[in-house]
């Protein structure tokens, strides 16, 4: 398994704004909704390669100018929002670096591939007697 990575939080920027979320008349005057940014072609804590494997897997997520963003707006605190969305940023990038096992295809066994044969047979002598029937009359 591929090591995970810590993001270091002088790499992060954020924007907050209005959150929809919960919080009753709160939510019209404070601003909770955090958005976590990083931008990849500066971060220096991640290696070459992995950059490159963030930029495939992520590419409908990464902006134009080469930012990955999450934005959380759960909880009535904006500290508490900020910190889950560093959370979900870190998970996705974890996520994106996790090398994937190939694919093993499924061992059919000896017996089970017979009887796939022997049932496409009768159901082919079936459909034969049908057309010799038809030709009959």
């Amino acid at each position: 398994m591929a090591e995970m990575i810590k993001i270091p939080p002088d790499v992060l920027e954020f924007r907050v704004s209005r959150s929809s979320g919960p919080g009753g008349q709160n939510v019209n005057k404070t601003d909770t909704r955090v958005e976590a940014m990083l931008h990849l072609p500066t971060a220096a804590f991640l290696t070459e390669e992995q950059r490159q494997t963030i930029l495939a897997k992520l590419a409908k997520r990464i902006s134009k100018e080469g930012y990955v963003s999450v934005t959380c707006q759960r909880t009535r605190s904006q500290l508490t929002n900020k910190d889950t969305a560093i959370a979900n940023l870190q998970a996705l990038l974890n996520k994106a670096l996790e090398v994937e096992k190939p694919r093993k295809p499924p061992l059919i066994p000896r017996i089970v591939k017979e009887k796939r044969i022997q049932s496409k047979k009768v159901n082919s002598l079936k459909k034969q007697s049908r057309t010799n029937w038809k030709k009959l009359l």
